[in-house]
């Protein structure tokens, strides 16, 4: 008996573990007139990813950014993850054969959550590697930000390489594309609502901010904050 329930219990972890997506290769198969492309194969809707170009004798790079349209096709966008004055912009253009990358980041990602309950609760239900919500914490009060905006999100995630951030609601788990900007899914989930930080669960109670100069701010209270992410 205690064989079986600890098969069931593994079993109903792996289910947990494979409900978050999960990055897909694929390549360029057609260009078509209006700048999107068709891709080898089909892509959920809001995916983000790269382009990657073959020049040839071992020589590679990212030629652009791609966000899944749905099915078979996908826009492309200027690569500027890594923004840097002295590194050229590469102008090649995508090509049938390049190969594509969606949900290159996604193993990183970052955790909204109203308390540290269920900050753990997601933490240790899912594998990834999981960036601190301290980091988002200091970035949200430098821009002198009051509430979560898909916005701030992005360009955190796009500073940080965060490709998927798990946002906790009342009654279940949004998975965000930070990049596209849009939900991927959602998994139903028990929410410990008790003792919501506002804006978000961070440990703002060891973090000295005098020595940046924040100044106190009337943060939007945390459900109320997601829920205006929609």
């Amino acid at each position: 008996m205690q064989k079986i329930l600890f098969i069931l219990l593994a079993l109903s972890y792996t289910l947990f573990a494979n409900a978050l997506p999960s990055s897909i290769s694929t390549t360029i198969s057609a260009i078509n007139s209006n700048g999107q492309v068709q891709l080898s194969s089909s892509v959920p809707k809001g995916m983000s990813g790269i382009v990657i170009h073959n020049y040839g004798n071992g020589l590679s790079a990212i030629t652009h950014a791609t966000i899944s349209q749905g099915g078979s096709t996908a826009s492309l966008l200027p690569y500027d993850t890594i923004p840097h004055k002295n590194i050229p912009n590469i102008q090649t253009e995508a090509k049938a054969s390049d190969r594509v990358i969606f949900g290159n980041f996604y193993n990183n990602a970052l955790v909204i959550a109203p308390n540290r309950d269920v900050y753990r609760k997601i933490t240790t239900t899912y594998k990834k590697t999981w960036i601190h919500p301290d980091a988002y914490a200091l970035d949200f009060m430098k821009e002198g930000e009051t509430q979560l905006t898909l916005e701030s999100l992005k360009k955190f995630a796009q500073l940080n390489q965060v490709g998927l951030v798990l946002i906790a609601t009342q009654n279940r788990l949004l998975i965000l594309d930070p990049i596209s900007k849009h939900f991927l899914g959602a998994i139903p989930m028990q929410i410990d609502q008790s003792n919501a930080m506002a804006p978000f669960y961070a440990r703002f109670g060891q973090i000295d901010t005098s020595v940046f100069g924040f100044s106190e701010k009337k943060y939007t209270p945390y459900f109320k904050s997601v829920a205006g992410l929609r």
